[in-house]
């Protein structure tokens, strides 16, 4: 992959200077291999990157928690079907329906019905988990999806009747959504980022790690303490603190360059 860094704010006073930093697939790469280098895409047809703190699943060491069960209990009657998008009706009514959700939960106006439509005719919106409430054969829930069998599946986005926050059918779908693509066959669900002590559910799961910006680290504790970090004031990088090195990261600087999983060539 081809990377650009995209220069951010500088705190000049701290010698802090930050970039983005974009991943572009190149010919013979899949988004599977950006996704495992510790990027998510910034485009809904996979030609662009970013790296992030984001979350996975692993699933081959996945088992559901009695927390996990206890969801899913409150959602029984609730089915899931995973559909191949061309095999989904993206139809007026349900288009309506996205869009009064997206409103409410993003704010108005933040996914545009074009951005809407872009999504669902997309490469991002590889397949589709559909829940039917069988007590009335509604549909109250759909996931949009990337997979790439046997290495990638993306939990992108939600929607869900909100008259259902109660039996909690927003957690319910990821629930569902990692035992599905668990029995898929596939390695890993990636479940988007994770800076805010609200986005912490995406780790509630066993075989649950995240990205470092070195590694995919399975340490919540790690994870909580960027969080935590993140809410106070930021005067030097990450790898400067004594503190976050004492207790996460005791080798060198050179050792960790000589794991770092990015490099250049001449």
């Amino acid at each position: 992959m081809k990377l650009l860094f995209s220069e951010a704010r500088a705190d000049y006073g701290h010698y802090i200077f930050p970039y983005a930093i974009w991943a572009f697939p190149e010919a013979g790469e899949t988004p599977s291999d950006c996704f495992e280098r510790g990027f998510l895409p910034s485009s809904y047809n996979l030609d662009r990157f970013y790296l992030c703190r984001h979350v996975r699943i692993g699933l081959g060491t996945f088992t559901p928690s009695s927390e996990n069960r206890r969801i899913m209990r409150k959602c029984a009657g609730i089915e899931a079907t995973l559909t191949p998008r061309s095999e989904f009706a993206f139809t007026a009514e349900k288009r309506t329906f996205f869009k009064q959700y997206a409103d409410i939960k993003f704010g108005k106006d933040v996914m545009t019905l074009e951005k809407l439509d872009l999504l669902f005719d997309s490469k991002m919106a590889s397949h589709l988990l559909v829940f039917t409430d069988t007590a009335d054969g509604r549909e109250v829930g759909t996931v949009v999806m990337y997979m790439e069998p046997v290495r990638t599946a993306f939990y992108y986005y939600a929607f869900y009747d909100l008259t259902y926050y109660e039996r909690n059918l927003g957690m319910y779908m990821m629930t569902t959504a990692i035992a599905r693509i668990q029995e898929a066959g596939i390695r890993h669900l990636y479940l988007g980022t994770c800076y805010t002590r609200n986005a912490l559910y995406k780790a509630q799961f066993s075989g649950a790690e995240f990205f470092s910006g070195l590694e995919w680290s399975s340490n919540l504790k790690e994870l909580k303490h960027l969080i935590h970090r993140d809410q106070g004031v930021a005067d030097h990088h990450l790898l400067e603190s004594a503190d976050y090195r004492g207790k996460f990261k005791p080798q060198s600087l050179q050792e960790m360059a000589t794991q770092s999983p990015f490099g250049t060539r001449p």
